[in-house]
């Protein structure tokens, strides 16, 4: 097949979209198809293969921590040069929009696909909040037309659906099990990220700091407990208040890690902490799994899909001390954790990249046969 992938985000840049995105290409490509992908110019023009298209991105003065691609011609003359079997909008927000118009003009199949859950991100912001039906109408316009809706949880499918979203199907989960791997475990890398106290239980957090990812709401659990450390591993808009409110306390901010200090990093916690409601997914939940780590979250539908209480993790109430800290209680149960450890592993060997780059393909099939028949109204 001759693929184009239009995309809000892409290389350098490091989040959950990336991964799945280059996981996914790396299988394409080896499997014979052709790939281009448009993507906002961060100097990245090609990617194992694939010929990487940039559109000129622009910063915004409210999120300046990122570049963004904003809607542009280029994308139609692009996909009409390139000529796809079928297009894929990945999260058409802004630069993606320029891709469900361009496949509409050009009767190219397609594909769109939903992983930032923005509407309830408005929640966290509390001056856009009464925008929330005016975006909302947003997401819908930019979904009706495609042959196909992907997203990544049953949650997120039945929120979209409730908003009259139709033709919705799940991505798989998927994950590094070679990369992500209890091997890594460093002593060396506990020094560091317990601050010189790797007698203390290691709590991880791996992610982008933003207001979105709640983590100032584990400031109460440290504060009652100063045997546990917290790693924050990563960077973003909400970092320098973040490190401020947390000054004080056990917690090491390392910015962004990268490569084998990634896998280091995710192998040698004792658990790892996702206090986000807001995810669509929340990858990082996958790869602590493939690390060996059990998974402390706070309860939504995502996560409660991935995170099986007492099995593989420990699930809390948001908002809620008490539950939070009966949750992490497990760190004092050696035999218990080391139980959740193995279940943990052996939950992520059942989500190899392969076979979820495969059910892409497959769904792209299934979006050019619906195409073909005009089957838009399904």
């Amino acid at each position: 097949m001759k693929i184009a992938i239009v995309t809000e985000t892409f290389l350098p840049s490091t989040d959950g979209i990336v991964t799945r995105l280059t996981k996914a290409i790396d299988y394409f490509i080896r499997e014979g198809h052709e790939v281009l992908v448009i993507a906002p110019d961060l100097g990245v023009y090609d990617y194992k293969g694939a010929k990487v298209v940039g559109v000129k991105p622009i910063t915004f003065p409210f999120y300046r921590y990122r570049k963004w691609g904003v809607p542009s011609r280029k994308v139609y003359h692009e996909l009409k040069k390139f000529q796809p079997d079928v297009v894929h909008a990945v999260n058409p927000i802004l630069l993606a929009t320029s891709a469900v118009k361009a496949a509409q003009k050009l009767d190219l199949p397609l594909v769109s696909s939903y992983h930032t859950h923005l509407p309830k991100y408005l929640d966290y912001y509390k001056i856009y909040k009464p925008a929330k039906p005016l975006l909302w109408w947003y997401i819908k316009r930019n979904h009706k037309n495609a042959d196909l809706n992907l997203v990544t949880s049953k949650a997120i499918r039945d929120e979209l659906d409730a908003q009259g979203i139709k033709r919705l199907d799940i991505i798989p989960r998927g994950v590094d099990v070679i990369h992500r791997h209890p091997d890594y475990r460093d002593e060396g890398m506990r020094e560091r990220l317990t601050g010189g106290n790797p007698s203390n239980k290691l709590l991880v957090f791996i992610g982008r700091i933003a207001v979105e990812k709640e983590i100032h709401k584990l400031l109460p659990l440290l504060e009652k407990r100063p045997d546990i450390s917290l790693a924050i591993i990563g960077d973003g808009p909400a970092r320098a208040d973040i490190e401020k409110r947390f000054k004080g306390t056990n917690t090491v901010f390392t910015g962004f890690v990268h490569g084998e200090e990634l896998s280091k990093a995710f192998a040698t916690g004792d658990a790892f902490i996702f206090p986000s409601v807001s995810e669509t997914l929340g990858l990082v939940i996958l790869e602590s799994m493939a690390s060996g780590l059990p998974v402390i979250g706070a309860k939504s539908g995502p996560t409660n899909e991935q995170v099986h209480h007492g099995v593989n993790g420990m699930l809390y109430e948001n908002e809620d001390l008490d539950s939070m800290m009966e949750a992490v209680s497990v760190l004092e149960d050696e035999e218990k954790l080391e139980t959740m450890r193995r279940n943990a592993r052996n939950e992520a060997l059942d989500y190899a990249w392969d076979k979820t780059s495969q059910r892409l393909i497959d769904f792209y099939m299934e979006a050019r046969d619906r195409h073909s028949v005009g089957s838009r109204n399904m």
